[in-house]
């Protein structure tokens, strides 16, 4: 190339690159240009009562913020990791296990806000058929059973670390271990008699039961474990301090003596929200890493 054809080559060369930083930086740019606030949860129970559950939450937070709020579901939990850690989402519902994956794969960049208070002594359970002659943990040695996703806290991390606990390999000892994806399918295939026990989120199990969507006559806890942290709203550390505030303080805000608040809350199965910090999921980490769950 002649030196006279250089200069243009390099100015060529700068306006490309320039299109290129722009382009890789318009998602977020734009995003914030647009003052929207991107919302997800790693999906433990079906697309359509995630939605349902979120849309009066949307709202209020529309509300306080002063900004539009953008559902934007996920199709599995590492989905849910990777778009906050990506800053493709601003703020997810995590459960303790995805919490803690989140940080460890940011390098410690990603900050709980609030917890239900119900999450700081979380409980799962474990069910079978009532006629199934299961009693006590010991008793799934040789049975089939069914945790719900991989990287399910409550369907997966904690039952699996109680069983450990209590001298009992899942895969070693049971007849066969399957994941059912979400809580409320747990529940569907120990009801339809595909498995014969299930580990699921207390929560999920005592809404079902008082949906009656599930049949205690035909189907019962046989073990409840004892208490641990769970889910929390996270957000990443490079959020503007001043949006983790009012996110903080709109959602410690919520009470049930209003009507708004009174609705928000049972659809979260929440008594209140309370303040959180990622020490209080350090077991969460202890038990991952003891049951080789987390790399």
């Amino acid at each position: 190339m002649s030196s006279l054809f250089r200069p243009v080559s390099r100015v060529l060369q700068g306006i490309v690159a320039a299109c290129l930083i722009a382009a890789g930086l318009a998602g977020p740019a734009l995003a914030q240009a647009q003052q929207v606030l991107r919302v997800t949860a790693i999906p433990d129970e079906s697309p359509t009562e995630l939605s349902r559950k979120f849309a009066p939450l949307g709202k209020y937070l529309e509300k306080e913020l002063g900004v539009k709020v953008e559902w934007m579901p996920v199709t599995d939990y590492a989905a849910a990791v990777e778009a906050v850690v990506n800053k493709k989402i601003d703020l997810a519902w995590f459960g303790g296990f995805t919490f803690v994956q989140a940080n460890v794969r940011s390098g410690g960049k990603i900050v709980p806000l609030v917890q239900r208070e119900e999450d700081e002594k979380f409980r799962s359970v474990f069910i079978t058929e009532a006629k199934s002659g299961i009693s006590k943990l010991e008793d799934l040695k040789g049975k089939t059973l069914s945790f719900g996703s991989a990287s399910s806290t409550s369907g997966h991390l904690m039952p699996r670390s109680f069983l450990l606990a209590a001298k009992i390999n899942p895969d070693a000892d049971l007849k066969r271990i399957s994941f059912s994806g979400a809580h409320d399918a747990t529940v569907a295939a120990v009801s339809s008699g595909k498995v014969d026990a299930g580990a699921l989120n207390i929560s999920v199990w005592e809404k079902l039961v008082a949906e009656k969507k599930v049949d205690t006559s035909a189907v019962k806890v046989f073990f409840t474990t004892p208490p641990y942290y769970d889910y929390n709203w996270s957000v990443h550390a490079d959020m503007p301090a001043a949006t983790k505030e009012k996110l903080k303080a709109a959602f410690l805000k919520l009470n049930a003596s209003t009507p708004e608040g009174k609705e928000i809350l049972d659809l979260q199965r929440a008594t209140r929200f309370v303040p959180t910090q990622p020490e209080n999921y350090a077991g969460i980490k202890a038990a991952a890493e003891n049951a080789g769950l987390l790399k």
